[in-house]
């Protein structure tokens, strides 16, 4: 009779452990790199303070809903529910991130199965910034450093190329603003035998398909003073996004995750 007891409280325990185990398992899909990935909607006060500049990794949640994920199962396997930690941060290239302690954070994180999509080089280029500059070599070496030590947590790595100013525009089209940078973090991924998305290959193109006018008016940080109460005086900024770029950036690159 005692056995007859313990058996079904036992096997009840073991059903309550398992479900609970099974429905705490979330993939998260780390995001590192620099303010034109950042989620600003993080930051205090930021409907007075930054609104509307978004990073692109702002509005990358609502790409992963339940029955998109499949979509991506070359990358995700059989991941039932995604989540996106945005810990990207404005002004970062990949030395400062490290220096800063941003990545020890990400590391310590990670569990087998998550994904790492790291986006740097335009504070990596800044030759006059000395604080941030890294030149190519030392970008690099940070990048092998990021990718290796996400492989090490039985996570995936995803390198992309520094996403498109909105400069210089030629005859129509929009051409590279980041030097070397782009193929340096290419050569690293083929180099390391990672997935990698052309980010700033994609997006000028995509920019270049739209026009420049569109393109100045709708998705860059470029509106007249009196339309938002965090820059009252305007702004003129060709780097970063309002909510229409940042969400055509993150479609860019969720349509390239399918492919990979």
């Amino acid at each position: 009779m005692k056995n007859l007891v313990i058996f079904p409280v036992g096997l009840c325990l073991i059903l309550v452990l398992g479900a609970f185990s099974f429905k705490s398992k979330v993939t998260t899909i780390y995001l590192i790199g620099d303010s034109t990935v950042a989620d600003y909607s993080l930051e205090e006060n930021y409907q007075t303070k930054k609104f509307p500049q978004v990073g692109w990794g702002q509005v990358f949640q609502p790409f992963f809903q339940k029955d998109s994920l499949k979509l991506i199962k070359n990358i995700l396997g059989s991941a039932k529910e995604v989540k996106v930690d945005d810990r990207a941060k404005g002004g970062r290239s990949t030395r400062t991130f490290f220096q800063e302690g941003r990545w020890a954070s990400v590391y310590k994180s990670l569990q087998k199965g998550d994904v790492v999509m790291m986006q740097f080089g335009h504070n990596d280029a800044s030759v006059e910034k000395t604080e941030r500059y890294v030149n190519i070599e030392g970008y690099k070496e940070f990048l092998r450093l990021f990718i290796n030590q996400t492989k090490e947590k039985g996570a995936t790595p995803i390198v992309l190329t520094p996403v498109a100013r909105n400069y210089p525009w030629k005859d129509g089209k929009l051409n590279n603003v980041h030097g070397e940078y782009p193929q340096a973090s290419i050569d690293v991924a083929r180099e390391l035998n990672v997935k990698y998305i052309d980010l700033n290959e994609l997006s000028m193109s995509f920019f270049s398909s739209k026009g420049q006018e569109y393109v100045t008016v709708n998705y860059f940080m470029n509106f007249e003073a009196g339309k938002y109460p965090a820059f009252p005086e305007g702004q003129k900024d060709n780097t970063h996004f309002q909510t229409e770029g940042g969400i055509a950036v993150a479609k860019l690159v969720f349509e390239e995750m399918k492919k990979l």
